[in-house]
């Protein structure tokens, strides 16, 4: 092992090639075939360029490209490919290709607008992770870390409606302006307590010396900066709100590049800055040091989000607070003093991202094929889908913790350094165990819902989850749309009280219309005929046939035609007794609410026109605020305002043979969805083959002083 840096230009370039890239997709806008090829050209560059760098970094290498000095005090803007910034990188990169070919089969498929600003701002968001990955120091992470914020905007507000601006705002408000400026002012103290803000494998040595108070705020600052993006409670309510994205967005934000960058600046500051001794020995009040805070933090939210996970009906939302949960096991077990509890920790970072990217593209193929997002609609949805759902089981049983998937390996890690850190310094870790536990628990009470509805449940008769936004208990009721374009029979039994009363009253005041004044004189409008002009059903002059019926005997040859027919009162017409369908909240004359007639139309064969909270159909950009009206809100599914679940007749059933011919989805969606899930199937079975669990125990086994080095 070598510690001079070998002065190379690669960082640098993996950094500017997408970037470069960024350039070419917008010039070639006029052609789509030739700016997806620059994005995958660009993909595929990044990561040779990252892999290039592998073998040499596994040997103890490090690369380093640096400007020169650009602040005062000598603070350098410098790349760095460590061990630590590899994995990061190799792990985005890689992952990057896999997105890239998702992305073309789901905009294109959804018949997205602003696609070629989409490519270039996926392409600019790349090029700031590499800049995180490789950043060599606190202000250089620091810069990437902001402009990460700022590329990530346009995606997030993709869909340019009030909903998706608001959650773009939010966005900055939290990452950038609230993490980025606790990352600077940590980065400000820092230097000034240490005069260096260089990343040190074990920890910058002069905070170690200096004043415990300043070296525990600065900690904190940093920690929580990065952790924003990361997702900790309660700093992470942008997190959901980002789902309105289009869901490659989403698989960017939950799995390749944003929360990835808050976990992994936890990290560096952890492993980096402070170093992971120093972290335990920062001493708090009721014997809990800096680390132990950091990993109940991470306790609390993974807890806290999985509860909060099994109470959301739309899928893209569950997984949200799915993903705010397994990062905090990533915080969790940086807190844990101990080789175990450090190499779980990393471990899960690209456990996390096979897993999570996996579910997420499973979600936006849902979308595209079946333009289906609440779990509540998706009961037999697993014979039209069969491999996306059978990728979805298999990445949650990962999540969940279950034996031969990514998700154990990096669990099994965690646990073991926890307990190993309560029998040798301080029993309170035994509660950090007792929460990984729990939550592998919670994580299958979330995701067996889902798993459960598609596979074992017909579209005629399910049962709606009690943790699925239905009162408790759970409801018997169909996901089929009624044949008469109406609205199925049990649609509005889990709707408002205020819903219910709202109608009755629109009833009741159309029938109060309806009624007859007999205390005025109906000669007194002369808009209404006088009851001496209506002819009276018990007057024997009135036609009627065999059956008594009264039949009006309108005599062609006399009538005047431009007049309307007379009316004959028999007490038998619908309109006396109750409104029209067209005077009532849901019927079908309120244009709000048409888009459950048209769910009787609805093909479950479309590919294309699909809008909803993931993203939306415009082929003309004059409709295209008209359209976003119908965005239904992600938080508030009582208003069943959305396109989805299963056509009239139910799902169709697809074989596997059929399936793998394509008729589920196009193969642009389904080969990332499968290429992601061995992925995790891989990292579960033979991690060191892979590279990651090698790479992680060499970033480990530098950072840890030699009492608690590897067992």
């Amino acid at each position: 092992m070598t510690d001079v840096p070998i002065t190379d230009l690669r960082p640098l370039l993996a950094v500017l090639v997408s970037f470069v890239a960024a350039f070419f997709i917008v010039a070639s806008h006029r052609s789509p075939n030739v700016r997806e090829g620059w994005t995958v050209a660009a993909a595929v560059a990044k990561f040779a360029i990252v892999a290039s760098m592998l073998p040499a970094v596994l040997d103890g290498a490090v690369f380093e490209w640096s400007l020169g000095a650009f602040l005062p005090g000598g603070i350098e803007f410098v790349l760095r490919a460590d061990a630590l910034g590899m994995l990061f990188a190799f792990l985005a990169s890689g992952l990057w290709i896999v997105t890239s070919f998702y992305s073309i089969g789901y905009m294109r498929g959804n018949d997205e607008t602003n696609q070629t600003r989409y490519f270039a701002a996926f392409a600019v968001s790349l090029s700031a992770t590499m800049g995180i990955a490789f950043a060599g120091n606190l202000v250089t992470i620091f810069v990437f870390y902001e402009l990460l914020s700022i590329a990530t905007y346009p995606l997030v507000a993709h869909d340019e409606t009030d909903e998706a601006r608001a959650a773009g705002r939010k966005y900055l408000a939290y990452t950038m302006f609230g993490g980025g400026v606790l990352v600077l002012a940590g980065t400000a103290l820092v230097y000034l307590i240490a005069g260096n803000v260089s990343f040190t494998a074990g920890g910058i040595e002069e905070l170690a010396n200096a004043d415990p108070g300043l070296a525990m705020l600065a900690f904190f600052l940093l920690a929580i900066g990065f952790g924003v993006k990361a997702g900790i409670m309660p700093l992470h309510q942008w997190l959901p709100e980002a789902m309105v994205a289009p869901t490659p967005v989403s698989g960017l934000l939950h799995a390749v590049a944003v929360v990835k960058s808050g976990a992994f600046g936890v990290s560096r500051v952890v492993l980096d800055v402070f170093g992971p001794e120093l972290v335990f020995e920062l001493s708090l009040p009721f014997g809990f040091s800096a680390g132990l805070v950091l990993s109940t933090i991470g306790a609390v939210t993974l807890t806290a989000a999985s509860i909060i996970a099994m109470r959301k009906d739309h899928l893209k939302q569950r997984l949200a607070y799915s993903t705010v949960s397994q990062l905090s096991y990533i915080i969790l077990g940086l807190g844990l003093f101990g080789w175990y509890g450090l190499v779980g920790a990393l471990l899960h970072i690209p456990a996390h991202a096979f897993m999570k990217l996996t579910l997420f593209f499973c979600a936006g193929n849902l979308h595209v094929s079946t333009h289906t997002d609440y779990i509540s609609e998706m009961a037999g949805i697993g014979k039209r889908m069969p491999l996306t759902m059978g990728a979805f089981t298999v990445a949650s049983l990962g999540m969940a913790g279950i034996p031969l998937l990514a998700g154990f390996v990096s669990k099994y890690y965690m646990l073991i350094g926890g307990i190993r850190m309560g029998a040798q310094f301080t029993p309170v870790a035994y509660y950090l165990v007792g929460a990984l536990l729990l939550s592998g628990v919670l994580n299958i009470a979330y995701f067996w819902p889902v798993i459960y509805t598609a596979f074992f449940e017909s579209e005629d008769a399910h049962d709606a989850k009690p943790l699925v936004d239905f009162r408790m208990g759970g409801e018997s009721r169909s996901t089929l749309p009624a044949t008469d374009g109406g609205r199925p029979e049990d649609e509005d039994e889990g709707g408002d009280a205020d819903d219910e009363a709202e109608i009755d009253e629109v009833v009741e005041s159309a029938e109060g219309d309806s009624a007859v004044d007999t205390d005025s004189d109906p000669t007194d409008d002369g808009d209404l005929p006088g009851d001496s002009d209506i002819p009276d059903a018990e007057m024997d002059d009135l036609p009627t046939d065999e059956e008594g019926v009264v039949r009006p005997d309108f005599d062609t040859s006399d009538r005047d035609f431009s007049e309307p027919a007379e009316r004959v009162d028999t007490g038998d017409y619908a309109v006396d007794s109750r409104p029209s369908d067209a005077d009532v909240p849901f019927g079908v004359g309120r244009g709000d609410d048409s888009s459950d007639g048209d769910r009787a139309d609805h093909s479950d064969d479309a590919t294309h026109g699909a809008h909803d909270d993931d993203s939306h159909d415009d082929d003309s950009h004059d409709d295209h605020d008209t359209e976003h009206d119908d965005h239904a809100d992600l938080a508030d599914h009582d208003d069943h305002g959305h396109a989805g679940g299963p056509p009239a007749g139910g799902w169709e059933h697809i074989a596997g043979l059929d399936a793998l011919r394509g008729r589920e989805s196009t193969w642009f969606t389904l080969g990332p969805i499968l290429t992601a899930m061995s992925l995790a199937v891989l990292l579960g079975v033979i991690p060191y083959e892979m590279g990651f669990l090698e790479l992680i125990e060499l970033i480990v086994d530098t950072r840890l002083p030699e009492e608690v080095m590897r067992p």
